[in-house]
């Protein structure tokens, strides 16, 4: 297994993943006009998102995926990891723990000194792993609002 940027020819099994992803996390996944959207948005003239891949002979078998934001209160940017996600049969082998130190070699590339991200507090495995590699967590809700 290798840890690699995500390559155009990747994104439909990048999108199998999130629609894997999205099932795990209870939630919906609609893949329709991802390949472009997302093709646009990792690879574009002004890319805003980075996504990393877990290839395992060609076969994408996790992805992580994060950008860099700005918080007023550090009046300073950090990296948010908006999503990690492995195959089950993969889990356990130290590739998350791998392609979060990729994450934060990224982070500090680009001058950040703090990853954030979240996961749903019923996903037990990953609040494990995440406290294993010394994650910090806060309490708080998530809102969105459709526009």
């Amino acid at each position: 297994m290798e840890i690699r940027c995500a390559q155009k020819k990747d994104l439909p099994q990048v999108i199998a993943l999130c629609k894997e992803h999205a099932e795990y996390e209870k939630e919906k996944y609609d893949p329709k006009n991802k390949l472009d959207l997302l093709s646009n948005s990792i690879f574009g003239q002004n890319p805003v998102l980075n996504c990393l891949v877990i290839d395992s002979d060609n076969i994408v078998i996790g992805y992580a995926t994060f950008t860099k934001q700005f918080s007023t209160w550090d009046a300073n940017f950090y990296i948010y990891l908006d999503c990690l996600f492995i195959k089950e049969q993969a889990r356990r082998k130290g590739m998350g723990k791998v392609i979060m130190e990729k994450v934060k070699e990224y982070g500090k590339t680009q001058n950040c000194n703090l990853i954030q991200w979240q996961t749903p507090d019923f996903n037990e495995k990953a609040i494990e792993f995440y406290n294993k590699i010394n994650g910090k967590s806060k309490s708080k809700e998530r809102f969105y609002l459709n526009i």
